[in-house]
């Protein structure tokens, strides 16, 4: 019997990282799967492999920032399967780090409606199938940017974005108790995903203060993690395990912004 036996997820930022790990992870422990990621190649492998070891799953081709198409992605998952009951807003940007100053309002909004937009439609489009399913569970990827550190030179749209939700997460919790549906958040630290790798950094160095810490890197494993750290975080949120617990960020960091 795995843990989420007879459910039935969605996942936003499916195709990579943290959202394709909680997938498969998510497959391995009994649920069907729907897919949304705007990397179609990556997407269908991730589709591809859960198949390939007796799961079942479906991909969509989604911009997380289109309510339309969200919508779409979340009704098509819920028919394909017949039901909902974990939703995991995943899907998110570094965006463009730069001094507020030099920050193009376009730039700002991009990481805004990719991050904070997306998950405000992510939940809104799931929670009528999460109420016929008698209730549920959403997870939310917010970040220890924006929360616990602070540090990181213009990372302001991103840290004000994950922020936002981390602040969405307990309005939500608290109005959707009602239905039976919980809504947590997880807190990454450095967690070995290719996010980094398009993060556009322009000018940073201006407003980089610099801090001096002890030597050696706080935290379990100095503080550096996996997609399955992360993921399996989440499933414990989305499953039963966690029955009684919602509103709560949990830092999945190994301590290390507790220094930061």
């Amino acid at each position: 019997m795995g843990m989420l036996d007879g459910k039935v997820a969605f996942i936003t930022g499916a195709a990579s990282g943290i959202g394709k790990g909680t997938a498969l992870r998510f497959a391995a422990e009994g649920a069907r799967v729907g897919l949304a990621d705007m990397m179609d190649e990556e997407g269908q492998k991730v589709r591809g492999e859960i198949e390939r070891k007796g799961g079942r799953a479906i991909y969509v081709n989604c911009d997380v920032s289109n309510p339309e198409q969200v919508r779409r992605a979340v009704d098509r998952t819920a028919e394909t399967f017949g039901r909902l009951d974990i939703v995991f807003a995943n899907a998110g940007i570094n965006g463009v780090w730069t001094p507020i100053e030099e920050l193009k309002p376009e730039e700002w909004d991009k990481t805004l409606d990719t991050n904070l937009k997306s998950t405000f439609l992510t939940v809104k489009y799931a929670i009528p199938h999460l109420r016929r399913a008698g209730g549920g569970s959403v997870v939310i990827t917010s970040s220890i940017n924006g929360n616990r550190k602070f540090s990181n030179p213009g990372a302001t749209a991103y840290s004000t974005s994950k922020a936002g939700q981390v602040a969405f997460m307990k309005m939500a919790a608290l109005e959707l108790s009602r239905y039976q549906i919980r809504v947590n958040a997880v807190c990454p630290g450095a967690i070995h995903t290719n996010i980094d790798e398009r993060t556009q950094k322009r000018d940073t160095e201006k407003v980089e203060i610099k801090v001096e810490l002890p030597e050696g890197k706080p935290g379990v494993n100095e503080g550096q993690g996996e997609p399955i750290d992360v993921a399996d975080t989440v499933l414990f949120l989305a499953s039963d395990m966690s029955r009684h617990v919602s509103g709560v960020e949990l830092y999945v960091d190994g301590g290390s912004s507790l220094m930061l």
